[in-house]
């Protein structure tokens, strides 16, 4: 039977996973990632619970899916990849739902860049190097910004005149894979949140906040581009647009200015250490715990704000790196929130468990798989 491949391709890293379909279900059958592309890659490769890390030496996207593939060899036992889903980080106004990728679908995405330059450069290359690994499979985008395209218009637009709106200069919100299937997933087995106020916080090394009702997105943190709400590993979050302009009649080019925002603040600049939230916790440094404690600050005002957008909260669901793993940064978050309802047990916050709540709100970690919303999405074009 056929395979289906899906790919997160980064500017440093190829995320992927393999499925087989059985008897109408899709079946993992391995994952990975090639890490560190560039002159000493090495490819982490999971089959069966086991993990094995391989040296590759120097590798760029193309040279990653072929070390993949024949990673992949052994376990596909002669099948081949009859697909390729992909994440793509921003659709503009002219994509949110899969769509078949082609040179005109790619041209246009392209065009996108600028306003997702750390994530949408890469994806397209992972999606060039996998039509030349893969030259008989389909190739199908998934969009990151396509779960937010149902907001509300308050929630979408800017203080604009409108033809700003027309133009496409609106709140598109990112992460969108990810809120898909942490949404679904609480559906499938919290049906008491079936038509809940739930906002989920993707913390990772990009990170941001989203309310919805039921699996109804009704409003993002993040807007126009990747650099909004939240601070990140090395992005800024939200600054007042009059930072920027002061930053330039100082001097700064624009140039500058840009990777100051994109690459030199966030965690990493306040803490000037790390973007790793695990060093910063572990760190006895005043800026790290600066850096920690505006994190956390940054949550907890959204909480608020989503709130009051979504009229209530009925579960907070932490996902993705920093979420599902650093149990101080939940139980700061929750911390004296107890006028949302939200407290959680020590214990099993500490554990990791799915269900840490033990106020009136539910408060749920949930390990996010975008690679699954992608194949499933890719199943449908075949």
């Amino acid at each position: 039977m056929p395979a289906l491949l899906t790919l997160n391709s980064g500017s440093s890293s190829i995320k992927f996973a393999v499925y087989l379909q059985k008897e109408e279900q899709l079946h993992e059958v391995a994952s990975g990632q090639v890490d560190a592309l560039g002159p000493k890659a090495s490819l982490i490769f999971k089959e069966s619970g086991v993990r094995h890390q391989t040296e590759i030496g120097k590798a760029d996207h193309l040279l990653g899916l072929k070390a993949i593939l024949e990673a992949l060899k052994p376990v596909l036992g002669g099948e081949y990849i009859a697909g390729v889903g992909h994440r793509i980080v921003h659709g503009g106004t002219l994509y949110a739902e899969p769509i078949l990728l082609t040179g005109a679908v790619l041209r246009a995405l392209d065009d996108l860049s600028p306003l997702a330059p750390l994530h949408q450069p890469p994806n397209l290359a992972g999606v060039k190097a996998a039509m030349q690994a893969f030259p008989e499979a389909i190739q199908v985008g998934c969009f990151d910004t396509g779960f937010h395209r149902g907001h509300p218009y308050e929630n979408d637009t800017y203080a604009l005149p409108p033809k700003f709106y027309e133009d496409g200069i609106r709140r598109y919100g990112f992460h969108g894979l990810s809120y898909e299937y942490v949404s679904s997933y609480v559906q499938q087995h919290y049906p008491d949140l079936k038509d809940g106020r739930i906002i989920i916080a993707h913390l990772g090394n990009g990170c941001s906040m989203c309310c919805v009702r039921g699996c109804r997105p009704i409003a993002s943190t993040l807007g126009f581009s990747s650099m909004d709400g939240l601070p990140m590993g090395t992005r800024c979050g939200q600054i007042d647009p009059g930072v920027i302009f002061h930053l330039l009649d100082k001097g700064m080019s624009a140039d500058e200015v840009n990777t100051l925002l994109l690459k030199n603040a966030g965690l990493k600049g306040m803490s000037g250490l790390s973007n790793d939230m695990r060093q910063l916790l572990a760190s006895d440094s005043p800026d790290a715990a600066n850096a920690v404690s505006y994190f956390v600050s940054r949550i907890r005002r959204e909480i608020g704000s989503l709130t009051a957008a979504n009229g209530g909260l009925d579960a907070l669901v932490f996902t993705g790196g920093i979420g599902e793993n650093a149990w101080q940064i939940r139980d700061r978050v929750c911390s004296d929130l107890d006028y949302f309802g939200l407290a959680v047990d020590p214990a099993a916050n500490r554990e990791n468990q799915e269900s840490i709540g033990i106020g009136r709100t539910k408060v749920l970690v949930i390990n996010t798989d975008e690679q699954r919303v992608i194949a499933d999405a890719l199943v449908s074009f075949l």
